[in-house]
């Protein structure tokens, strides 16, 4: 699958284009930026690679599909451009302005016989896939309350305005966790942190109760300016509990200059010391990370492509995703729990 990536800014250098490189059955062919130092950086990254202006362009070159990376309020023209054009498609998250947007997309992807899917790729996270296999083993029962935190000391990537703000940004990745895990919502509570930048006010943090229909509850938060990196994961059940932290290993794999392409079979694994613990009447033990390889999903989208299976985050999802988040801002402003129907 030949793919083209519009954006390369911090996501589309980091979370994008290293997993490309990494996936099987996949090539990225060109790049989609007019900021001169970007395109300073992709050259000394990556020397050849063809450089566009525009997805108008990078479409007229030809490719079998497009990841849209760019700003949060540039996203859905991108998009729509890209499907019309009968182009396959992963949007980066969030890839549309409400719930209701989301679907409209996801119908035009459909009536034109295109692939969409969600870059919600934090599935593919090593915690949260160790997490799952504990899940799935049953040995906690019931779970009645899933903790998921995530803090960064990250002032400078905080983006204003009504498309931006933490809830839809980091928000984003933690409730498709925990719909990927629960299921459905039926109500959501929220709390939001609110700062004056100089784009206008934004969300710095957040706290979200999801209840979903399964009896377990959830219970996320992240926040950006408070000066603390933490990543918490814990469930507790019937019987017992399972506690973790993590350390984000992929992304500080990358941003320290590794690459998943160099050692695909150590790449991904969380180190010793955030190993999780889970506890039961029979005691305690020690749980090994699982791997994580957000190149998994890049693969399974060119599968998806070319044999029609399901893409590996459908847009129902990333739909279920975006009502969560626009009931939790309804939350916090009227202060008040919203039901989901």
């Amino acid at each position: 699958m030949r793919i083209g990536l519009v954006g390369y800014g911090g996501g589309g250098r980091w979370f994008h284009a290293p997993y490309i490189d990494a996936a099987e059955g996949v090539d990225l062919v060109g790049v989609v930026t007019r900021s001169p130092a970007r395109i300073a950086e992709l050259h000394a990254e990556r020397p050849g690679m063809p450089v566009y202006a525009s997805l108008t362009d990078l479409l007229a070159a030809g490719v079998d599909a497009v990841t849209i990376t760019t700003p949060p309020q540039t996203r859905y023209d991108l998009v729509r451009e890209a499907i019309n054009a009968g182009v396959h498609v992963v949007a980066d998250k969030p890839f549309a302005p409400s719930a209701a947007v989301a679907a409209e997309l996801g119908a035009a992807a459909d009536a034109a016989g295109v692939r969409l899917s969600v870059y919600h790729q934090r599935r593919r996270d090593a915690d949260i896939q160790t997490l799952r296999q504990v899940l799935d083993s049953g040995e906690l029962g019931e779970i009645w309350r899933f903790n998921s935190s995530f803090d960064l000391d990250e002032p400078g990537t905080l983006e204003a305005g009504p498309h931006g703000g933490l809830l839809r940004d980091l928000g984003s990745h933690l409730v498709d966790q925990a719909l990927w895990l629960f299921g459905p919502v039926a109500r959501v509570s929220a709390h939001l942190e609110w700062v004056e930048l100089t784009e206008g006010t934004t969300d710095a943090g957040f706290v979200l109760r999801l209840d979903h229909r399964c009896g377990t509850a959830s219970f996320l938060s992240a926040s950006k300016l408070n000066r603390v990196v933490r990543r918490v994961l814990e469930l507790y059940g019937a019987g017992g509990a399972y506690l973790a932290t993590g350390s984000d290993v992929q992304t500080g794999a990358i941003k320290a200059g590794r690459r998943p392409a160099d050692d695909p079979d150590g790449w991904g694994f969380e180190p010793e010391q955030h190993w999780g613990r889970l506890i039961t009447a029979a005691g305690e033990r020690v749980v090994p990370s699982v791997q994580g390889n957000h190149a998994d999903y890049y693969a399974a989208f060119a599968r998806a492509v070319a044999d029609g299976t399901e893409v590996p985050v459908p847009v129902a999802d990333a739909v279920q995703v975006l009502a969560v988040l626009d009931a939790a801002r309804t939350s916090a402003v009227e202060h008040r729990t919203v039901e989901l129907v």
